[in-house]
């Protein structure tokens, strides 16, 4: 069977990943369409809107045959990681092409800007922590390190998320043994991060969960926006847990961890620099929620995302030691859920993988251990009630099988 992979998160299915999905399988000719989707905790350091199994089920029942989970290692992390860890599962489970959205929907500039900068991480490096010294953050550090370094000849707009992204899939994929074929597609009307819904049925993540958070959780607003699954799905789960997750819910165990750890206990976390802590344990002290916190501690410096993305590190107490051992390679595989096309084909590959796959939870604790804590500190968001029932489904829901 002929196989394309795409990375998602899903937060929540809305219609463009609906076109992805399409266009991805369209593209590569393909009878199975793999996705390798983020867990409980995303790229840009926030908790999912709902949980992982309910966007699996979002994802099966809109052309998706087999959905994987990106372990908590490479979801939780800048773009490089990221795409290490995506890239890396789908070349594991025998991917014959790998597509992705991008801005112009042309492969041509990605290679030739990797092509460009081959080599060049000697020079670009010592430039990156020159402007990161004189106060900007990482990403315009990168920015301005490339301008100086090639001027403004590359090729690829890398100021744009969804280009980042697909550089860094490119670039992983280019480190493979066998690499896969690269496929890209124009992203379609939102942009990445637009915050708003228009008229069109396409809307970014971003808007469609600020709409939601400002009807208070009411759903009619985004009804045009999202496959009727995911509508179900997003009503069922409101239902059943009572809640959305946002950053809101977990800030009271945010604020005891900031105030209850030393300014030394918070640097040995991961993504934690700079003086991070200092900052973070300040602001701790005088917010009294997590947005005013967020504004307390974002300077030019910290980014918004790198900050979340730290501050899901110190929820979890995730070490920079333990974060550098699971990291250097995939370990493993996690089933989330199939249909019966995904199930034909898992069989017929499974006993050629180099990394297990795993279906049963029980059975792998210790290589699930930073994703089973993810998902308890996940759970605890959420009313008693209804974070016990969450915090069960770890162990007790097996993989999504669409019939």
């Amino acid at each position: 069977m002929k196989t394309v992979g795409i990375v998602v998160e899903y937060n929540p299915f809305h219609n463009g990943h609906l076109y992805h999905a399409q266009k991805a399988r369209e593209s590569a000719q393909a009878e199975v369409v793999i996705a390798v989707m983020s867990g409980h905790f995303l790229q840009r350091g926030e908790p999912a809107l709902v949980n992982k199994w309910a966007r699996t089920r979002m994802a099966l029942q809109n052309g998706v045959d087999i959905v994987i989970e990106l372990p908590y290692v490479f979801s939780v992390q800048k773009a490089e990681y990221f795409a290490k860890g995506a890239i890396s599962i789908l070349n594991e489970l025998f991917c014959d092409s790998f597509c992705f959205g991008s801005e112009s929907g042309q492969l041509a500039p990605f290679l030739e800007t990797l092509h460009q900068m081959e080599g060049s991480s000697a020079l670009l490096d010592p430039l990156i922590r020159q402007y990161m010294g004189e106060g900007v953050s990482f990403p315009r550090a990168q920015t301005l390190a490339r301008e100086s370094l090639f001027g403004q000849q590359l090729p690829l707009d890398l100021s744009k998320p969804n280009n980042i992204l697909g550089f860094h899939y490119i670039q992983a994929n280019q480190q493979l043994a066998h690499p896969m074929e690269p496929l890209t597609i124009k992203r379609q009307q939102a942009d990445f991060h637009e915050v708003t819904l228009g008229s069109h049925p396409i809307a970014s993540a971003t808007g469609i969960r600020k709409a939601i958070a400002e009807q208070k959780g009411q759903l009619q607003t985004i009804k045009p926006y999202v496959p009727a699954a995911t509508f179900a799905e997003l009503q069922h789960y409101l239902q059943t847990y009572g809640h959305f997750h946002d950053w809101g819910m977990y800030w009271p165990f945010l604020q005891y961890r900031l105030l209850a750890s030393s300014a030394e206990e918070l640097a040995a976390i991961y993504d934690v620099s700079e003086g991070m802590e200092y900052r973070l344990k300040e602001a701790a002290r005088q917010s009294t929620g997590f947005t005013e916190f967020m504004q307390m501690v974002k300077t030019k410096r910290y980014t918004w995302t790198r900050i979340q993305r730290a501050l899901v590190h110190i929820l979890l107490h995730v070490s920079k030691e333990e974060m550098a051992a699971a990291t250097e390679s995939v370990r493993y595989t996690r089933l989330l859920g199939m249909n019966k096309q995904g199930r034909d084909y898992l069989n017929q590959i499974k006993k050629n993988m180099e990394v297990p796959l795993i279906t049963k939870t029980a059975a792998f604790k210790e290589s699930l251990a930073f994703d089973i804590k993810a998902a308890e500190i996940y759970a605890l968001g959420l009313p008693s009630y209804s974070s016990h029932s969450l915090l069960q489904s770890e162990f007790n829901e097996h993989p999504v099988i669409l019939t």
